[in-house]
C-alpha cells in the first residue's frame, strides 16, 4: 500500500505509525531506483564467511549498484547474520526453504533490476573498485555483452595470494567458444558481468545442469561470439576451502560431458570429449590412481591430451602437479 498523510491520519496517531509511514516511504523509493549493476548471491551455509561477502559488495564505491541474496535454506547459522546485516545496509533478502543452487540463480535473476549483472559467492571477497571498473568498461565496449576479469586465491582465513591465478590470464583480450569447449581456456563464475537482457534472453540458468556457471557461458560464445577478459580488474579473491562445489571432480566432470552433447553438432565435439575425458583422468591419477586405473577404459583415447598425461600414473605424486 502507498502510505500518505491520509492513511497515517486513518491510524492511531503514534511515533510508530511516523516510523512505518517513513520505513515504506524508503522501501518504495528502492522499488523504484534503477541500478545500474545487480549484484546476485545465493547463500548456503557459509556463516563463518557471508557476512565479509556481503560487506565487501557493499563497501563498493562509485557505480549504482544493488545487492539482492537469497539464503537457500541454510541450516547454520546464516539467515541470522543475513537478517542482521539486511537491517544494517539495506540490501534485498530473501530467506527461504532450500532448493537448489541453480533454482536459486534463476530467481535471483528474476529480481535484478541493472542493466549489468554479476553473480557473487557468499564465501569469496569482493576487491574494492570490480564493479565500477567492470561497469566502465561494459560501458566503452558496447557491442560485447559480458566481460571477465581476474582472480586471486584466498585461503580460509582470508588471506590473500599477492599474484591472480594464471589461468585466467590467458582469456585476454578475449575468449571464444571455440577455446572453452576444448578446454583451453577456462572462465571462472566470480570473474563475470554479464548485460541482464542477454542472460534472460538465454533463458538465465540451464536447469538440467548441477553447476550454473560453465552452460551460460558457452551458451552466450555460441551466440554473441568471443567476449574480452581484462588484465585490468580483479574481480575476486577466491576462497579455498574444503566444501567448494567444484571440489566434487568426479559430478563435475560428468556434467561436463553432458553439457558437451548440447553441441554435438559442432566439428570440435569429438576433439573437445576427449579432452575433457583426458583432463578428468589426470585429476584422478594425481587423486586417486585406484579410480584412475578403473576408469581407463571409459576415459583413455589414443588422442596427444590423453596420451601425454598417462604417464602420471607412474609418476611419484611428489613430482606431479593436479
Amino acid at each position: 500500500m502507498e502510505y500518505s498523510i491520509t492513511n497515517m491520519f486513518a491510524e492511531k496517531m503514534t511515533e510508530d505509525v511516523y516510523v512505518k509511514a517513513f520505513a515504506e516511504g524508503v522501501e518504495m523509493e528502492q522499488r523504484e531506483h534503477v541500478p545500474l549493476v545487480s549484484v546476485v548471491m545465493a547463500s548456503y551455509n557459509h556463516e563463518q564467511y557471508v557476512e565479509a561477502a556481503v560487506r565487501s559488495v557493499m563497501e563498493q564505491k562509485g557505480v549504482d549498484f544493488e545487492l539482492v541474496v537469497i539464503d537457500d535454506g541454510s541450516t547454520d547459522h546464516s539467515p541470522d547474520i543475513l537478517e542482521k546485516l539486511q537491517g544494517e545496509l539495506g540490501f534485498r533478502y530473501v530467506h527461504r526453504p532450500n532448493q537448489g543452487l541453480v533454482a536459486t540463480m534463476n530467481e535471483l535473476l528474476s529480481m535484478a533490476r541493472g542493466k549489468y549483472y554479476c553473480s557473487f559467492a557468499s564465501d569469496d571477497i569482493m576487491p574494492p573498485d570490480r564493479l565500477k571498473k567492470q561497469s566502465d568498461f561494459l560501458a566503452r565496449h558496447v557491442n560485447n555483452v559480458a566481460c571477465f576479469g581476474q582472480v586471486k586465491e584466498m585461503d580460509e582465513n582470508g588471506h590473500v595470494a599477492k599474484d591472480v591465478i594464471p589461468l585466467y590470464m590467458k582469456n585476454v583480450p578475449q575468449v571464444s567458444f571455440e577455446q572453452v569447449i576444448v578446454s583451453d581456456r577456462a572462465l571462472h563464475g566470480c570473474s563475470e558481468m554479464l548485460v541482464t537482457d542477454v542472460v534472460r534472453d538465454l533463458g538465465g540458468y540451464d536447469k538440467r545442469f548441477y553447476f550454473e556457471d560453465m552452460p551460460l557461458y558457452l551458451a552466450i560464445l555460441y551466440k554473441y561470439g568471443p567476449q574480452p577478459a581484462s588484465a585490468d580488474f580483479v574481480c575476486c579473491y577466491y576462497r579455498v576451502h574444503g566444501e567448494n562445489m567444484h571440489g566434487d571432480h568426479g559430478r563435475m566432470y560428468r556434467e561436463i560431458l553432458r553439457l558437451l552433447e548440447l553441441y554435438k553438432g559442432h566439428k570440435l565435439y569429438r576433439t573437445a570429449c576427449r579432452r575433457w575425458k583426458a583432463r578428468w583422468f589426470s585429476t584422478l591419477a594425481y587423486k586417486d590412481r585406484g579410480e584412475a586405473f578403473r576408469k581407463l577404459p571409459e576415459l583413455a583415447s589414443l588422442s596427444p591430451a590423453f596420451l601425454l598425461r598417462l604417464p602420471k600414473l607412474f609418476i611419484p605424486k611428489r613430482f606431479l602437479k593436479c
